[in-house]
């Protein structure tokens, strides 16, 4: 088939989407207008409350919960063919994953711009509140622990990213510092800024930094990412993440163009269904786990009940933020799959997809050279249009990376909160914390591997239980306040049995496998897990009945 065939139908459904079932969720079930003020408008205080202009915060929004999710699960669960990939980016983006970001932004709005899990004491009760702040900590330490150590990997492969990646936080502040101090219009600070970040791309392409270990990255992007959860939004996580967005508007747009309009005609070379692969997981339901970010992930609840709805200027910008940044990364989800399954030769398909062992760490690798390739076909050099793709990549996991230490830290003084350690309060100390926390899963060994890489395996299913889980607070929120639920609640029991259903088999397999660190957590956030949504259908069930 030919793949520009599968973009039109997929980019057409994901734009009716957005007009006519988002339009729907904010007038009928969220019911959202502005007869009253946001939050950020009521407690502007300069540093974490600020109104901005939806345009920036738009790309504050994508930016941050695009990361590497849509790139890496969708370049990993093709190989059990490219329609159940695509039917689950298109469908779960704008049935589940769109209504659980607009429904987080939501939910939080009405409580003050408090977080997600925050906000949980109030809907559900304290016991289900701290079971929650528990988990959304180990969910995000771990993670951000990972991607330190991705980030860090990567940017020994590929030398002409580090220019562009750290230029661009020098960049940032002074676009910041023009726009809140200056009073520069967005407009021209946007040209220049925009400019200045792809002239250190070619900069960063001439001149290489062929420098440091694993070890020594790291720490650098730690202390980074201590500076950005710590700053005002203003200066530094908001610009530069509004800032980084136009790479990917850039990338979106230079491989869109290489498929319609590019010298080669891409055709899929992937099976549209290989439900049997050799040493891969069941199809059901580790197909729902793999695909995350590019049709649901729990961590997006974080962003738009954390930084995002802290900067909404006007409540029914959140339509545009959280449901119309989700389906954005649903459709750049469905060029990661079409990058991979046609932007590569069928050679490279089968040496790459026929076994699981193949894919499972060449995933990222895949994205590079099929996305490369199909902007190299608008007549561009492939090495360029290669890197290019890898700079793009790298740049939005650094973005996950400072703005979920940003999460954390809230997290850690939402915990001090709740437990009545007042040390923990302190951002300083909580951003110490947070930091001390993701250090712990990059550079702590288990079995001599560091202890994020060990763990990793639990990431998938609690990231998905996360979003279940938000879904059902969001569902029992609605509920006490007379909404409609049913938009929520069936997502969040489809989530659920998925999630279940996968968490139950990874741990049986780590029983089996002797595997007793990540089976001894793994069951930890289960039981949690567990306990938060008994408690939680006590308190539906009493609402509806």
């Amino acid at each position: 088939m030919n793949a520009s065939i599968i973009a039109v139908v997929s980019f057409a459904l994901l734009i009716a989407a957005y007009r006519f079932y988002g339009g729907f969720l904010r007038k009928k079930i969220f019911q959202i207008d502005d007869n009253k003020k946001s939050p950020a408008v009521e407690k502007n205080d300069g540093v974490e409350y600020v109104p901005t202009s939806r345009w920036i915060l738009f790309g504050h929004q994508f930016a941050s919960i695009a990361g590497l999710g849509p790139i890496v699960g969708p370049a990993i669960a093709v190989i059990w063919g490219w329609a159940p990939a695509l039917l689950w980016v298109v469908l779960g983006s704008i049935f589940i994953g769109g209504v659980h970001d607009f429904g987080s932004l939501a939910a939080s709005l009405n409580y003050q711009g408090r977080g997600i899990g925050d906000i949980t004491e109030e809907i559900v009760g304290k016991r289900a509140k701290n079971l929650f702040l528990i988990i959304i900590f180990f969910l995000l330490a771990l993670a951000m622990g990972v991607f330190a150590i991705l980030i860090a990997g990567l940017f020994g492969k590929f030398h002409e990213v580090i220019v562009p990646v750290f230029g661009l936080i020098g960049v940032a502040m002074i676009f910041g510092t023009a726009l809140k101090k200056m009073g520069v219009p967005l407009i021209p600070a946007s040209i220049v800024g925009v400019g200045l970040n792809l002239g250190l791309i070619l900069i960063g392409i001439n001149h290489p930094v062929e420098w440091g270990t694993s070890e020594q990255w790291i720490t650098i992007l730690l202390i980074y990412a201590m500076l950005a959860s710590v700053l005002p939004v203003w200066l530094l996580l908001t610009p530069r993440d509004y800032l980084n967005s136009y790479k990917l508007y850039v990338f979106l747009g230079a491989i869109t163009l290489g498929l319609f309009f590019g010298k080669q005609d891409f055709q899929m070379v992937a099976p549209a269904i290989q439900p049997v692969v050799e040493g891969a997981p069941s199809i059901f339901p580790f197909l729902f786990i793999t695909v995350a970010c590019g049709a649901i992930s729990g961590f997006h609840c974080l962003v738009s009940s954390g930084t995002t709805v802290r900067q909404l200027e006007k409540r029914t910008d959140s339509q545009m933020l959280g449901y119309g940044a989700m389906l954005l990364e649903g459709a750049f989800a469905v060029l990661v799959i079409i990058a991979c399954t046609s932007g590569v030769g069928q050679d490279f398909w089968n040496k790459n997809y026929m076994v699981w062992d193949s894919i499972e760490g060449g995933a990222l690798s895949s994205f590079i050279v099929g996305g490369g390739n199909m902007i190299a076909g608008l007549g561009l050099d492939v090495t360029f249009s290669q890197t290019f793709v890898a700079v793009v990549t790298i740049a939005f996991a650094m973005t996950t990376l400072d703005s979920a230490t940003r999460l954390l830290r809230y997290n850690v003084e939402e915990i001090g909160r709740s437990f009545n350690f007042p040390k923990l309060q302190n951002k300083y100390i909580a951003g110490i914390f947070a930091i001390v926390s993701i250090a712990f899963f990059a550079f702590m060994k288990i079995g001599g591997k560091p202890a994020g890489l060990t763990l990793w395996s639990l990431f998938g299913t609690t990231n998905q239980l996360l979003g279940g889980l938000a879904l059902l607070v969001i569902t029992v929120w609605l509920a006490k306040t007379k909404k409609p639920t049913w938009l929520t609640y069936w997502p969040m029991m489809f989530l659920f049995s998925m999630t279940i259903w996968a968490m139950v088999i990874n741990l049986t397999t780590f029983y089996n496998e002797n595997q007793w660190e990540p089976f001894f957590v793994g069951l930890g956030i289960f039981i949690l897990a567990i306990l938060i949504i008994q408690e939680s259908f006590q308190v539906l069930k009493k609402k509806v009945n």
